[in-house]
């Protein structure tokens, strides 16, 4: 069923704050997304600038997409949605923000004499490659851009669609830094299909590893997040370290779950709904703020580090330390780092430099 078909007529989809939703062109259903709706927009602007108090290896980003039907319920990104009047929670799933125009706007962006060619991230609020990329396309338009102005970038992501696009990145990659990065929070299939429902299954993302690496680029590894009584277990990030080195990531980050407003009250639903005898734990753990008990992670630091080193994806020989538990970035925006190339080289950076900027920072927090 085409797409142009399923334009909803006035007043059928009245959702709060989507009728003021800039650039609105039209909301769209179809049968191949049940339960989700897609509002296409016509954006005004394509390039995202980050703070520069932020201490990531890039100034700017772009976001083609905003909600994600990956429907992770530990995403970061969650309370974005909170901007255009909808909810954290079922609205960030299925309430999906999708700008049509974002190649060509970038491409005037880019065109600009001012622009300084500046490394762009993608991935660092919601994924670029869900499963409406299918249909929409509108990385390679972006890729090709950026690639044409001569603009470093870098793609985290979970979704498998971005193997489509190989050869493109391939091709970019001898023009610019290219830098690749696969989200793959765990490997229990059942746990997974609870916590990311709308993903690519681990085994499906391993595999997309490995065509990245087939395709000659390099490609870092984001256990992210790890999820304290959950994931943690040492048996269960060795055996994911294990399947991550034979896929061929070049490196690989660890990142301990955090959970920010928006995203803390849907987590702990989804908590109290399948590990109702962790939710007292977990507001132990978390009772400080965002981040988890300094305690924990310096706890989960011992156990990753031998095993980093032992499947040789520490990738780095020292640590980087933030100093304190708020005082950089987002996991979503120190993941975006996963796979981003250093200046001219085409290759993943140390596994210490992708870690969240928290107290006892290394490659898990």
């Amino acid at each position: 069923m085409r797409w142009e078909q399923q334009q909803l007529d006035a007043g059928e989809e009245q959702l709060p704050g989507l009728p003021s939703l800039r650039g609105l062109v039209r909301s769209v259903r179809t049968p191949e997304f049940a339960g989700t709706v897609f509002h296409e927009v016509l954006a005004k602007s394509a390039l995202n600038h980050v703070p520069g108090s932020s201490p990531m290896p890039f100034s700017w980003t772009v976001n083609p997409y905003r909600g994600c039907s990956h429907a992770c319920v530990y995403c970061f990104a969650r309370t974005t949605h909170t901007y255009l009047d909808l909810d954290a929670g079922a609205d960030f799933d299925s309430q999906i923000v999708v700008k049509i125009n974002v190649g060509t706007v970038l491409a005037r962006e880019l065109a600009r004499p001012r622009w300084a060619r500046e490394p762009v991230a993608m991935g660092t609020n919601t994924d670029p490659y869900q499963r409406a990329e299918g249909r929409y396309r509108l990385m390679p338009d972006i890729i090709t851009a950026l690639a044409r102005s001569g603009t470093p970038l870098s793609i985290l992501s979970k979704g498998t669609v971005l193997g489509r696009d190989l050869p493109l990145l391939a091709e970019a990659a001898r023009d610019v830094p290219v830098g690749l990065g696969v989200s793959i929070a765990l490997l229990d299939r059942e746990l997974q299909a609870h916590l990311e429902p709308g993903t690519p299954s681990p085994r499906a993302r391993l595999d997309l590893v490995r065509r990245i690496a087939d395709a000659g680029l390099d490609c870092g590894v984001m256990v992210a997040p790890v999820l304290p009584l959950l994931t943690d277990s040492t048996e269960a990030l060795d055996a994911l370290l294990t399947q991550a080195k034979e896929a061929g990531a070049a490196g690989v980050s660890v990142i301990a779950l955090h959970l920010r407003p928006g995203t803390r009250e849907w987590f702990f639903r989804w908590l109290a709904r399948e590990y109702p005898a962790l939710v007292p734990r977990y507001e132990r753990l978390y009772r400080r703020g965002a981040y988890a008990d300094p305690g924990y992670r310096k706890a989960l630091s011992a156990r990753i580090r031998p095993l980093l080193r032992h499947h040789g994806l520490d990738r780095g020989s020292g640590v980087q330390r933030g100093t304190g538990p708020d005082d950089g970035a987002s996991a979503g925006e120190v993941a975006a780092q996963a796979g981003f190339p250093a200046s001219g080289v085409r290759r993943a950076p140390p596994a210490e430099h992708l870690a969240a900027p928290v107290a006892e920072q290394l490659t898990l927090l």
